[in-house]
């Protein structure tokens, strides 16, 4: 990955965007867009798009969504302590002790997460998980009023305040790689095409949001319903199982570097699937497949209900430490997925039809 790239995923992984609040990490995102896309805008819900081809047929939605987990302010007390509730869902243990940056009214406000010190805990409490409920957010402040004037309220989000690191190789590792990773790769994937357009398709690049709360679709249903594509392609994560203790017979054989996770079952079209895996396969593009047999917990679980039914798939990065302030893949599999997608989306033509018959 050149310079370049690097640069701007480490600007749209840096961003702040918890679901709900995904307006910073968006318009890095749409003005990364704008150097190459014949046009780039956003709608009413947040989502962003970026085309190229916008109107030729067929058109091809890539989805990846933009927001990230994080946690919300539900109360302020009389000594300034915040109490707060998750935005998505965290495993409450890796939370505590960590630094978090307030999306307040005026800028970030910098705090830390506290809980009692196992010093005073009972010997039976120290075993038991920390939950939501048990944790606080200190900004330092002595007063609710000095809260207030820091430019903190209720319903503030906010985000573990750390960002991505270079590892051994070509790993990196950051919160919000689920799925800022997958809003980088469809964007990657709009490049490669505005460098060497498809014969055909057209194609639209589209950062949802809401997708870890969007339990019915969140932002990439309305944004399938505007675009009405002929399919689409969604990037997410999913398990890399290439670390102790998960188990592949769960979720497959996924490991980091090993190339992009084509699902199969639920929302995956088979025909749609089946002209990834022939692409991957002409192109030489390393893959695996994985299976999804009642829902993919995607994008894909929305966008393929939509109308009268739109043709999906789903391309999924193995990611370790899902969740958690650190979440682990490589560059390599980034730069195959957007390959995967380019690859897909030059193959279609004018009579292309996803009809089972």
């Amino acid at each position: 990955m050149n310079d370049d790239r690097m640069r701007f995923l480490k600007a749209l992984l840096d961003e702040p965007g918890p679901s709900g609040f995904e307006l910073r990490a968006a318009r890095a995102w749409r003005a990364e867009a704008k150097g190459f896309a014949d046009r780039v805008w956003a709608d009413v819900h947040g989502n962003s798009f970026a085309v190229l081809g916008e109107e030729r047929r067929p058109r091809v939605m890539l989805a990846g969504h933009i927001d990230e987990i994080g946690v919300q302010v539900t109360h302020i007390d009389e000594k300034g302590f915040l109490y707060l509730d998750g935005i998505g869902g965290w495993d409450s243990q890796v939370l505590v002790g960590q630094r978090v940056r307030i999306l307040g009214r005026d800028g970030d406000v910098p705090g830390v997460i506290g809980k009692k010190p196992i010093h005073l805990m009972k010997e039976e409490d120290r075993k038991k998980v920390s939950e939501l409920r048990d944790l606080w957010i200190d900004l330092g402040a002595t007063s609710r009023d000095e809260v207030a004037g820091l430019g903190v309220r209720v319903g503030d989000a906010a985000v573990i305040d750390g960002g991505l690191v270079r590892l051994a190789g070509d790993r990196i590792a950051s919160r919000a790689i689920d799925d800022r990773v997958g809003a980088f790769v469809v964007l990657e994937a709009l490049r490669l095409l505005a460098e060497d357009p498809p014969e055909h398709a057209g194609v639209v690049a589209v950062a949802t949001v809401q997708e870890e709360i969007g339990y019915s679709g969140g932002g990439a249903r309305s944004s399938a319903a505007q675009l009405t594509p002929e399919a689409a392609l969604v990037v997410d994560v999913t398990f890399a199982t290439d670390v102790p203790d998960v188990e592949a017979r769960e979720v497959g054989e996924h490991e980091l570097g090993g190339g992009p996770v084509v699902s199969r079952g639920s929302a995956n079209h088979p025909l749609v699937v089946e002209r990834l895996v022939d692409a991957a396969s002409e192109g030489a593009i390393p893959m695996t497949l994985q299976a999804a047999p009642r829902a993919t917990r995607t994008d894909a679980d929305g966008i393929f209900l939509v109308g009268t039914g739109i043709p999906s798939a789903v391309v999924s990065i193995p990611n370790r430490y899902m969740h958690s302030p650190n979440e682990m893949v490589s560059l390599a599999d980034l730069q195959h997925a957007a390959q995967l997608l380019a690859a897909f989306v030059r193959g279609l033509g004018p009579e292309t039809s996803f009809t089972q018959e």
